[in-house]
């Protein structure tokens, strides 16, 4: 029990308490069990059960490391995907202050940049401190608003008339 213990200690320090969750659970239903088990002085049974919370433990450690590395490298591509955006976003909506696009054509993109930029700030604070999933969730549709910022930049620069020069008098 001591060694099942020992290995939902060391599931929880690898965050299966927050990336295996069903695995890390079932490991300490398993372990109280064995609790139950010794109560009972059924002592075959208390080891069945400490064995089987040992080894779903075991699972939630690695499927836990598993997660983590995934989730990170997930959000760390989102991460630079909405950087890029963000880049694009910002160069168009110059670009259209310099075609003289009236600025409340540009009022509503304008906010969705700044919601998305605060959003990647509060990301990038969840991942300096390991917090991959709340950073994940920060990220959640800050692509889909750029995109739609660069789309409206877009529509409005293109509304825009061209404007001439007159011809010179001769």
């Amino acid at each position: 029990m001591d060694q099942a213990q020992g290995a939902i200690n060391a599931a929880r320090a690898a965050g299966a308490d927050v990336y295996a969750v069903s695995e890390y659970t079932a490991a300490t239903e398993a372990l109280t069990q064995a609790n139950e088990a010794v109560a009972a002085r059924d002592f075959r049974l208390a080891l069945n059960h400490a064995l089987e919370s040992g080894e779903l433990a075991q699972n939630a450690a690695r499927v836990a490391a598993d997660t983590h590395a995934k989730v990170r490298a997930d959000v760390e591509r989102s991460t630079a995907d909405a950087r890029a955006l963000l880049a694009t976003a910002r160069a168009r909506l110059m670009a259209a202050g310099a075609a003289r696009v009236p600025s409340r054509l540009l009022a509503q993109p304008n906010a969705e940049i700044a919601v998305a930029q605060d959003a990647l700030q509060e990301s990038g604070k969840a991942m300096a401190a390991g917090e991959y999933l709340a950073a994940s969730a920060t990220l959640t549709g800050v692509t889909d608003r750029l995109r739609a910022a660069v789309a409206a930049i877009d529509a409005a620069t293109r509304a825009q008339p061209v404007r001439r020069r007159p011809a010179p008098r001769r």
